[in-house]
């Protein structure tokens, strides 16, 4: 059974598609960051743009979101690093391209090892990504 998404256009701002199913697993997943998204979330929240954690966009729920620029970060754990989960994430970060959005992924050893390189890398696509004008709220 296929599960409905939806998409809302309110007061002119055009909502990004989701699974209503998923907002209360993305609340709890904010509840309960891992140390790895405590870490960069630390990072993102001091860039005046508005980043968004655990936020639900078609069937996934993407780590990070910062509607203004249209850009996805994820870090992904060893779970991800098997050849089915690799396989899975280059599908969602095709779904989510469609939907005009950058995705940008970060192993967890990158965040622990080697975070300066992470945020430089971070910032670099800040300031290159144009901004959007239509804003996107999470549900």
């Amino acid at each position: 059974m296929e599960i409905a998404i939806v998409s809302k256009l309110k007061y002119g701002v055009y909502f990004l598609p989701y699974n209503p199913d998923l907002v209360p697993r993305a609340k709890e997943m904010r509840k309960n960051p891992t140390p790895t998204e405590k870490k960069l979330w630390a990072f993102l929240r001091q860039f005046p743009l508005k980043m968004w954690r655990q936020r639900p966009i078609d069937h996934f729920i993407v780590d990070f979101y910062c509607p203004k620029l249209k850009l996805v970060i994820e870090v992904d754990g060893e779970v991800h690093l098997t050849p089915e989960a690799m396989a899975y994430d280059a599908r969602r970060t095709k779904v989510l391209e469609g939907y005009g959005l950058t995705v940008i992924r970060f192993t967890n050893d990158e965040v622990k090892y080697d975070f300066e390189a992470v945020c430089e890398k971070i910032s670099g696509f800040i300031s290159s990504l144009p901004v959007c004008t239509e804003v996107d709220y999470p549900p």
